[in-house]
């Protein structure tokens, strides 16, 4: 969040019963698995057959099977195919990653546990629209269900699409798909709108963002949570910025009556949330962020991506009684521009975790008011981590969606 405002596994096969191996050239160098047979001296006969075949070794094997694998011709692997030693000779072949992870934000919250995610039931979509009010989204990212007929852009260019990464990379902990592949979100396959307030380097203007809240108000009906991974400079006046002329409080509360839900960011300036909007208004979800390096509870683990100490509260995040809840923020695996994916940290990432419960509830409760919503989720939350180092001394409600 910028603080200003956010801003294969193939068969085996013979080498001497393989017709692919005798259609090759005798001069074509690939690589090779040799097996061989109980008995046999893996390095010795590597060796042997390097000075006899002219093979180049990669690696030998001696524990889970006996064998070696090298680079060599197929006329070189079908005389080695022959040597009695050997049990067979197969073609090595490239594997390429197809599982899902479970990211350790995702495992924190347990929302592997939740029967509405109902995670490892491929394609299953949670039915509820959340609008990502950020820099947009990688309008065709395999990994998520973009609903590009209800983009808006607030901000430069001419589309709603995501110059930056960071909005994908909320969408995804949100909702990325349960699909075997990339990563799966809170909320599996909610279909994220793709509102554009923030600019390719991530800054935008209160302008811009509430265009972004007025777009989600006149969609109240459809949208039920929006996700504000962003903030800058002000106060809660509360009296919905009526006293002290805060046009954004303004729209955030007519959004709010209206019927959607929203989850903002702490901040990442270890500092007291109450200086910064939306963060301090009381009408929103404020998200801090938890250090968690494991996705497991008890702390120990050893930190990945960045300096902090397990299940701890994250050294940069903001704090102080505008927090409502905290969740994973640090070293969040996501998706990114590009179809891809990135770790990055922050109360930017903290929040979507708790856009994407809120969506999780309000499948279950769809007449559920903003306030429900946020009652709902501080009382399912626990306070299984630490807040030794948290600056205010509050223990916050820890996300948790087990039962949602």
């Amino acid at each position: 969040m910028r603080h200003s405002v956010l801003a294969v596994l193939a068969a085996a096969f013979l080498v001497a019963a393989s017709p692919a191996v005798q259609a090759e050239t005798a001069a074509e160098s690939v690589d090779y698995i040799v097996v061989l047979k109980k008995g046999s001296d893996p390095s010795k006969v590597a060796k042997e057959h390097g000075n006899k075949h002219k093979t180049k070794l990669s690696r030998t094997y001696s524990h889970a099977l006996r064998g070696y694998s090298a680079n060599m011709t197929s006329a070189a692997a079908k005389k080695i195919a022959e040597d009695s030693r050997v049990e067979f000779v197969q073609v090595d072949q490239e594997v390429t990653v197809a599982a899902q992870t479970l990211p350790t934000g995702i495992n924190r919250v347990d929302a592997d546990a939740s029967p509405t995610a109902n995670i490892n039931n491929v394609d299953q979509r949670v039915g509820v629209d959340v609008a990502v009010i950020d820099t947009g989204i990688q309008l065709n990212h395999p990994d998520l269900n973009v609903y590009t007929a209800g983009a808006k852009n607030c901000s430069t260019g001419s589309s709603a699409a995501d110059g930056n990464g960071h909005g994908t990379h909320v969408a995804g902990t949100i909702g990325a798909l349960d699909n075997t592949s990339g990563v799966v979100g809170v909320a599996p396959g909610a279909r994220v709108w793709p509102i554009r307030v923030l600019n390719n380097s991530g800054s935008g203007s209160f302008s811009s963002i509430i265009c972004g809240i007025d777009y989600v108000t006149a969609h109240a009906g459809e949208i039920e949570v929006a996700n504000m991974s962003l903030g800058g400079s002000g106060t809660d006046d509360s009296n919905c910025g009526n006293t002290n002329g805060d046009a954004m409080h303004q729209a955030i509360c007519a959004s709010v009556a209206a019927g959607v839900t929203y989850a903002v960011a702490a901040g990442n300036s270890s500092a007291n949330s109450s200086g910064y909007v939306p963060a301090s208004y009381n009408e929103v979800i404020t998200v801090s962020a938890l250090a968690d390096f494991n996705g497991l509870p008890g702390g120990g683990a050893a930190a990945t991506c960045r300096s902090d100490v397990d299940d701890t509260f994250a050294s940069f995040s903001n704090y102080g009684s505008d927090v409502d809840l905290i969740a994973p923020g640090v070293c969040i695996y996501s998706t990114w521009t590009g179809s891809g994916y990135n770790t990055i940290s922050g109360t930017s990432m903290a929040t979507p975790h708790v856009a994407g419960a809120a969506a999780l509830y309000k499948a279950t409760h769809p007449t559920a008011s903003p306030a429900a919503v946020k009652s709902a989720l501080q009382t399912a939350g626990t306070t299984n981590w630490t807040n030794s180092d948290d600056p205010d001394g509050i223990k916050e409600k820890l996300l948790n969606v087990t039962g949602f």
